[in-house]
């Protein structure tokens, strides 16, 4: 089987795997208890928090771990709520685990704004200058699209943020950027980012939310202590530990450059035939890619008969008919029928992504 669709789940790392299992079966101690095994626990967990700070480029600040990008981002959005009349902006290309908390903002009361996204993907700037003032609250806004590979660009959006509406908080998902791309949060002035570690080689079910300053928060969940009172229960030890491990693993720069590689090795069969066009972003990971005159669901399961997999989109939404992010791009729903998308990863070889893409052609 040849694996394309990345930006839904990665393999787990084997040695990630040996990793969850010594501390879920061996060191399983719960790291609030008073004994000095689980003392020893909670402070694993908080050489987890250095590390994963000093990865995301945050000289200070706090992690919080949740149970993956849906808690974070929920805890994100709902956390910095405010009484008042307070609003709040976010792009028309946010993952539905932002999205779906938008709206129901809405359906609370609150004044909430959309950013369009431009034909390639990215968001309006200067329709998100329009939409910010001194009465936001909070922009929520993607690093990346996990729709099209789209990459925001954070600079700019903190730019009009600090322009328009410097007492706003932003939230950052970053859930198809991090080990992914190079960069250091501390240069945008990001006040809450959101990662999932089955994004990167760990285990589903685990994730974090980096805050710049806790008091911006409120939790939503109400029960222990834990995560500095904003996340209740008890800290899934095994998972934290492995997602360690695997962004602790990643070279982001080296795979970043091996990527490159193997997409060139996919827009050079395609660009053989007119007909298959390809979104083009400076993000060589993700692909949407349209093929005129057949339905993109159709062209998957068929490659799928052939051991090649290919993604359809968010699999949040894969249930749903159409599409709100290439629409709001502008592709009409027969466009949006055509795409399939082609997430890559570096532990994909040459030879297979030169054979995947020219199956992909064949059967196209």
């Amino acid at each position: 089987m040849i694996y394309l669709d990345n930006a839904a789940t990665t393999k787990m790392f084997e040695e990630g795997v040996e990793v969850y299992k010594k501390y879920a079966c061996h060191c399983f101690f719960n790291p609030s208890a008073g004994y000095n095994q689980a003392i020893a626990i909670s402070h694993e967990l908080e050489q987890v928090r250095k590390d994963l700070l000093s990865k995301l480029g945050a000289k200070n600040g706090t992690i919080i771990f949740t149970s993956g990008a849906t808690e974070s981002n929920n805890l994100a959005i709902m956390g910095s709520k405010r009484n008042g009349k307070w609003e709040y902006v976010f792009s028309m290309g946010e993952h539905p685990s932002v999205y779906r908390v938008a709206k129901e903002l809405e359906l609370q009361g609150h004044i909430v704004h959309y950013v369009n996204l431009t034909k390639e993907g990215s968001v309006d700037y200067e329709h998100l200058k329009t939409l910010v003032n001194d009465k936001t609250r909070l922009i929520s806004i993607m690093h990346v699209s996990n729709e099209t590979g789209a990459i925001n660009d954070l600079a700019q959006i903190n730019e009009i943020r600090k322009k328009f509406a410097p007492q706003a908080l932003l939230h950052v998902d970053g859930v198809q950027a991090f080990c992914k791309l190079e960069y250091k949060i501390d240069e945008y002035d990001i006040d809450l980012y959101t990662i999932s570690a089955h994004k990167f080689h760990g285990p589903k079910g685990i994730g974090a939310l980096y805050v710049r300053n806790i008091q911006s928060l409120k939790p939503i969940q109400y029960g222990g202590e834990q995560e500095f009172g904003l996340r209740a229960g008890t800290e899934n030890v095994a998972g934290i530990m492995a997602m360690q491990y695997a962004f602790n693993n990643i070279n982001t720069k080296e795979n970043y450059e091996k990527v490159l590689g193997l997409q060139q090795i996919f827009l050079n069969n395609f660009k053989k035939n007119n007909d298959i066009n390809i979104l083009k972003t400076n993000n060589p990971y993700i692909m949407s890619v349209e093929f005129n005159g057949v339905n993109g669901e159709t062209l998957m399961r068929i490659l799928q008969d052939n051991d090649i997999i290919v993604g359809m989109g968010s699999a949040c939404s894969t249930k749903k008919m159409g599409n709100r992010i290439l629409e709001n791009m502008g592709y009409s729903k027969d466009k949006v029928k055509s795409h399939i998308r082609i997430s890559l990863d570096a532990s994909l070889t040459e030879q297979e992504c030169e054979f995947a893409s020219r199956e992909i052609v064949r059967h196209y």
